[in-house]
């Protein structure tokens, strides 16, 4: 099978390491006002129609030193006029699923492929999704370098696993450039599905023993050859 990791294969390498804890911090300080950069970047965007019709993008929450991060899919109605991620009943279920596993918001970086609303709550269109992952997502993922990434739902899992299906790979940890990746199904359709709720509560439960599986994983060598990265798919 092609591997993935398209937009994504070069820019995951850590780039941080061998620091002292005074250059760190400094480095996390630097981290935060990119953050902030892209975010204000993202809430003026303008590079689609989606521009056309929101009340306020989306860019993401969380601390930037986040060692778990999750991504959905767009916003909806509840985030659009607030501005945040995952508010509305998703993000209540979201929200009860990290307690489930004694987390909470505070401690992870939750943001979505598509930073605006979609009229109607409709399926991001390719354009639009091409245009917040080229511009956003890829920096976000790149500065955050986050140990394990939660994709949540087909949109998500697709930036990573094109061709693959939610439905067979869900719960399904995978590994490559130095961290985890973690398919889970989108807690608003476990919300219109609720045959799926089962699943999502057992996947979200692996979830703090891969992150600390995650934390040992070696980072590649920045000169190491992609082929030899992406190994593990």
């Amino acid at each position: 099978m092609e591997c993935v990791f398209a937009v994504f294969g070069q820019i995951t390498v850590m780039e941080r390491q061998g620091r002292t804890m005074t250059e760190a911090v400094r480095d996390q300080d630097s981290v935060a006002a990119e953050m902030e950069q892209i975010a204000e970047e993202i809430r003026v965007c303008t590079k689609c129609d989606l521009c056309k019709m929101r009340t306020q993008a989306v860019p993401g929450d969380g601390p930037t030193d986040a060692a778990l991060m999750f991504i959905g899919e767009a916003p909806g109605f509840h985030e659009d006029r607030q501005g945040h991620p995952f508010i509305g009943a998703a993000g209540k279920l979201l929200d009860d699923l990290l307690a489930s596993i004694d987390m909470d918001r505070s401690q992870v970086f939750v943001t979505n492929v598509v930073k605006c609303r979609p009229p109607g709550n409709r399926d991001p269109l390719p354009d639009e999704v091409q245009t917040c992952t080229s511009n956003y997502l890829k920096r976000q993922v790149a500065l955050l370098n986050p140990r394990m990434i939660v994709l949540l739902g087909r949109f998500s899992m697709e930036q990573f696993f094109p061709g693959e299906k939610i439905s067979k790979i869900h719960g399904q940890p995978r590994q490559a450039d130095g961290r985890m990746y973690f398919p889970m199904y989108h807690p608003a359709a476990a919300l219109h599905q609720p045959r799926w709720l089962e699943d999502v509560k057992l996947d979200m439960l692996k979830i703090p023993a891969l992150l600390e599986e995650a934390k040992r994983i070696t980072p590649p060598e920045p000169d190491e050859p992609e082929p030899e990265q992406l190994s593990l798919f």
